[in-house]
């Protein structure tokens, strides 16, 4: 029994669950409160961004005193609730839930893209009967493409009803809809437009807890249980949702939100979730590359570095100029002011493509951003200044003129001609490709991808957020934090950087706002820095 002792705490409750007693606020659900437990209650239709209609019956439990069951997901906790979830009258309850689902949902598991990840295959294995009653024939109802990247399984429906909500509550744009009734009814779109247009539309593939909504992208592409899975972040535009990056065989499958309820709750939008067949991109340069006359050579890290570093030394002119993509780390740019702060300062620019801002009405806080890259607000705090225009091309007319060193990050330079940084005294390429006018450098020095390595963002919010690797490098590659940390202490008498958390540290040195922050705390959904949260930015 729960304690009868008066609580400190009007605006609590006490209850115990399972024989755990716990002390949560007023108004919390059952279902949320066993969670806080560690126990699932098993269910459908309950998600905790979309309101519960209690409909699919599979969160029963049982409430002593009570006079049934009551659905947890909308049954609240009152003081002094015993509440049992594996009770036999509960457990009982489930099973019978269960083999309605089952009497016409078909056993597609060795073909169905939810395979592994489907909640009426973890609940049957669970709770469900050993064998089915069944003997008639099972329904029949096919597949319907509902526009955009969603196929709807019919047959695997269990109406709960999830994908309809979402449009309705948080999209805003009701494109589906419960049409029949009884046993006949099913989800539907409205005419032939379906989902079409909406960008916010993927999201109901990841809310359906079963295989009845697909994405056409994934679509047989891996099973759940071959992908790897790594904490990380969108590098699409600068809201920075919070994702996983799902792989195999080192290469980016799929891309998921991570739930962050102060940057995009559990949503993220379509734009970012299908645009990274750009990370998986091969014909990366895989080695460091120092010129030798009219030759690019391939030298090891220390050569081509201690080389790097005597002709930073030796260099006539005392300026430096750079081209930094907005899509590199926190802690790259950061390393890259520092190296040019030591070579005698200088101006920076940065490219972005860009586009029309798209909000989620029922999560406002939460758009498609118009800069279409991670770091825009991170690579400006750093002084580094917007040139081109909306499609990430031109404005390089000053750095392409400029005679003393230069420098590129990032960049590929895809619009660049051949003979690009020619006037240059030193021209030095940190990147992932060698275009054209990047095998003009006299120094090619291969970075990581976001996806490839640890660091951080910093997002609209001025929110800095940690990601970390997915995949491996490939070749030599290494992270450009690290490239330029090693090169900084061989022209200065700074510290080289070991780690990551190396790297964030020393970005207070040139921007004292990162000092305020705790690399180790920003795992948990990132941080304000001081300056934009004080300013309530």
């Amino acid at each position: 029994m729960a304690d009868a002792t008066p609580k400190a705490n009007p605006e609590t409750v006490r209850c115990t669950i399972d024989g755990m007693e716990l002390e949560v606020p007023k108004g919390t659900r059952i279902i949320d409160a066993a969670a806080r437990a560690g126990i699932d209650v098993p269910h459908y239709c309950y998600h905790p961004g979309l309101s519960a209609p209690a409909q699919c019956r599979m969160c029963l439990v049982e409430v002593e005193k009570a006079p049934k069951l009551q659905p947890s997901c909308t049954a609240t906790v009152a003081d002094g609730n015993v509440i049992h979830t594996q009770s036999e009258k509960a457990l009982e309850a489930r099973k019978g839930v269960l083999e309605f689902y089952l009497v016409n949902h078909p056993l597609d598991c060795p073909v169905c893209d939810q395979s592994g990840e489907c909640k009426l295959q973890d609940y049957t294995a669970a709770e469900g009967r050993a064998m089915g009653r069944l003997k008639e024939p099972k329904r029949v109802q096919g597949r319907d493409d509902f526009g955009g990247d969603v196929l709807f399984n019919a047959d695997r429906c269990v109406m709960c009803t999830r994908c309809v909500r979402f449009m309705r509550e948080v999209a805003q744009d009701e494109r589906l809809a419960v049409v029949q009734r009884g046993h006949k009814n099913v989800i539907d779109t409205f005419f032939d437009e379906g989902l079409e247009g909406n960008i916010w539309a993927d999201n109901i593939v990841d809310l359906c807890p079963v295989g009845a909504l697909v994405s056409k992208d994934f679509l047989h592409k891996a099973r759940a249980w071959d992908l790897d899975r790594a904490p990380s972040i969108c590098p699409n535009c600068t809201q920075g949702c919070n994702v996983r990056l799902e792989t195999r065989d080192n290469a980016v499958m799929r891309i998921k939100p991570r739930p962050n309820p102060e940057v995009n709750a559990h949503w993220m939008c379509d734009y970012g979730r299908l645009n990274y067949e750009w990370i998986n991109r091969e014909g990366r340069i895989e080695a460091p590359l120092v010129r030798d006359g009219d030759r690019l050579v391939g030298v090891s890290w220390a050569d081509a570095l201690t080389r790097l570093a005597g002709a930073l030394r030796d260099v006539p002119v005392r300026d430096a100029r750079a081209v930094v993509s907005p899509f590199m780390a926190n802690e790259d740019a950061g390393a890259l002011r520092r190296v040019m702060d030591v070579v005698g300062g200088g101006a920076g620019v940065y490219r972005c493509e860009a586009g029309e801002e798209v909000v989620l009405p029922g999560f406002p806080t939460l758009a498609l951003r118009p800069d279409r890259a991670a770091n825009v607000h991170g690579v400006e705090l750093f002084g580094f200044k917007r040139a081109g225009g909306t499609s990430a091309t031109g404005g390089l007319d000053e750095a392409a003129a400029h005679r003393g060193v230069l420098f590129v990050l990032g960049d590929e330079l895809a619009d660049a001609p051949e003979g690009f940084g020619a006037n240059a005294s030193l021209y030095v390429y940190v990147g992932h490709f060698a275009s054209p006018a990047a095998r003009n450098a006299d120094f090619i020095l291969p970075a990581t991808t976001f996806a490839e390595m640890e660091g951080t963002f910093t997002n609209i919010q001025r929110r800095v957020q940690r990601f970390w690797p997915a995949i491996q490098a490939p070749g030599m590659a290494r992270p450009a934090w690290q490239i330029l940390g090693v090169l900084l202490a061989g022209i200065s008498d700074a510290a080289p950087v070991g780690t990551a958390a190396d790297a964030f540290e020393a970005l207070a040195s040139v921007r004292p706002e990162f000092g305020g922050l705790s690399y180790t705390d920003l795992a948990q959904g990132g941080a304000v820095l001081p300056s934009f949260a004080e300013a309530g930015d």
